[in-house]
């Protein structure tokens, strides 16, 4: 990991202290310059999500960012990062951190130094170090060069009954619900997928308690986002064959748990279809279950 693209704190004014909401410094686009050393153990068909320049430099196609939503930051833990463009102050939680403009990857070198990232920042991620509760979220932002997001969402409706299954309990949260079909042009702010032009953000997700757990994330969205823009028209049992690891990764293994998680995508992947939210799901948009005494133990100790 020492050729190729590097990613260094940038050092710039104001990113190393808590702003006030909404003040935190512009994240930066880590998503460009990478190398030939970066993508060579990538397949052809893994490099059809890259931008090659033509110089010997590639850009990520595709993009994520993460907001990790804190009740209070570890002593010390708040310094320049190379994941973190800022730190503020959030009216729901408490506090929150914001990432780069990070590229969202296939697995290899390039995404083997995001993930080298998320390690050295495990001071704000992990909950043992910076606490977070059940008031705090983990909104997750996407976007694909040369599509907007009107283009966007209806082709990850087709796909996101595994995000609504692993997140249900946030389906009752005001600060989320909304447009819970995905319909385009929904109004509001506080809606599942919101849409702000040139990418989407996903406000379901829950707090991020761990960098197993952020790790995961990246890998969901990024399956997502291949099958979106590049098999739209594969069938969701499809989908979900192929993030079958990753969910068994956040149950450790656990086929009962699994099975859960696929069953209830199925169901919600039909309310997605059809716009009707069916016996299986209704119960989630239950504004009284988010504020039940935790999460499901199981999500708890699988981390999502």
């Amino acid at each position: 990991m020492t050729q190729g693209i590097q990613y260094q704190p940038s050092g710039e004014y104001r990113r190393n202290s808590v702003q006030g909401y909404h003040r935190s410094p512009s994240p930066n686009h880590l998503g460009k310059g990478a190398k030939s050393s970066d993508i060579s153990t990538l397949k052809s068909a893994e490099k059809r999500n890259l931008i090659d320049l033509g110089n010997g430099d590639y850009d990520s196609r595709f993009t994520i960012g993460f907001e990790i939503e804190k009740t209070r930051f570890s002593r010390g833990a708040v310094r320049h990062s190379s994941l973190f463009a800022g730190f503020e102050r959030d009216s729901s939680c408490g506090y929150e951190a914001i990432t780069h403009i990070l590229p969202l990857l296939p697995s290899g070198m390039w995404r083997n130094k995001v993930f080298s990232m998320m390690f050295e920042a495990k001071r704000i991620i992990e909950d043992s170090y910076s606490p977070s509760d059940l008031r705090c979220g983990g909104h997750i932002t996407l976007a694909v060069q040369g599509m907007d997001a009107d283009e966007l969402i209806p082709r990850l409706k087709k796909f996101s009954g595994v995000m609504y299954a692993l997140f249900r309990k946030r389906l009752g949260n005001s600060y989320c619900r909304g447009n819970w079909a995905m319909w385009c042009g929904g109004s509001g702010r506080y809606q599942v997928c919101l849409n702000k032009g040139d990418r989407v953000e996903f406000r379901l997700p829950s707090r991020v308690q761990s960098v197993k757990q952020l790790m995961r994330r990246y890998e969901l969205c990024y399956t997502m986002l291949d099958f979106a823009v590049n098999r739209p028209n594969a069938s969701f049992k499809t989908f979900l064959k192929a993030v079958k690891p990753i969910v068994k990764s956040m149950y450790d293994g656990d086929e009962g748990k699994v099975t859960m998680i696929e069953t209830l995508s199925l169901a919600f992947n039909k309310a997605l279809r059809s716009g009707q939210m069916n016996r299986e799901c209704v119960q989630w948009l239950d504004e009284r279950r988010t504020h039940e005494n935790e999460y499901d133990r199981d999500l708890q100790r699988s981390g999502w």
